[in-house]
């Protein structure tokens, strides 16, 4: 066992799973003070607070993480902006990271897409730029976290890195 990645696993839980606390003790290595190697991780907000841990050598642009939590099935997201161009989402199932996406992923980025093209437009924030934007425009520089229970997820391939339920889209969306 790594210590390692068994760490950055059980930060992950934690952070997915806000309110629980989770130690990590490895009795191979004994500290200068005769005590083994331990870590414990906890989260009081989750999501939020993941976020914060995934941008913190980023400039932010927003100064607060926005959380939500979506009216139908209670799906939290969690998401900030910052100064570069990537894209840095990362989106779970049942404490699964989906490191391929999948629908809950297609329907967060549908949403947002559509959410701030509907702002900008009412706004009259692209009159004068005459430029079309798109999804992939919104999503530069986002670092963001969504994590939904399904009760039966299907997932694409063995390696479960992709969601393939089509209900959760409008749910996310």
């Amino acid at each position: 066992y790594q210590f390692k990645i068994l760490s950055d696993r059980l930060r992950e839980l934690a952070y997915l799973n806000a309110g629980i606390r989770l130690t990590l003790t490895d009795r191979r290595e004994i500290l200068e003070s005769g005590e083994f190697k331990s870590e414990t991780y906890y989260s009081e907000e989750g999501l939020k607070e993941f976020v914060s841990f995934i941008n913190k050598s980023k400039e932010a642009l927003i100064g607060d993480v926005i959380h939500i939590v979506t009216e139908k099935q209670g799906i939290p997201v969690a998401m900030t902006y910052n100064s570069s161009y990537t894209e840095n989402v990362y989106s779970y199932v049942n404490n699964i990271n989906t490191i391929e996406g999948g629908t809950h992923l297609a329907g967060f980025r549908r949403g947002l897409t559509r959410t701030l093209k509907k702002y900008a437009t009412d706004t009259k924030a692209l009159e004068k730029a005459k430029v079309e934007i798109t999804g992939d425009d919104f999503r530069e520089g986002l670092t963001a976290v969504i994590s939904i229970k399904v009760a039966e997820p299907q997932f694409e391939g063995q390696t479960k890195t992709k969601l393939g339920n089509n209900e959760v889209i409008g749910a996310v969306d």
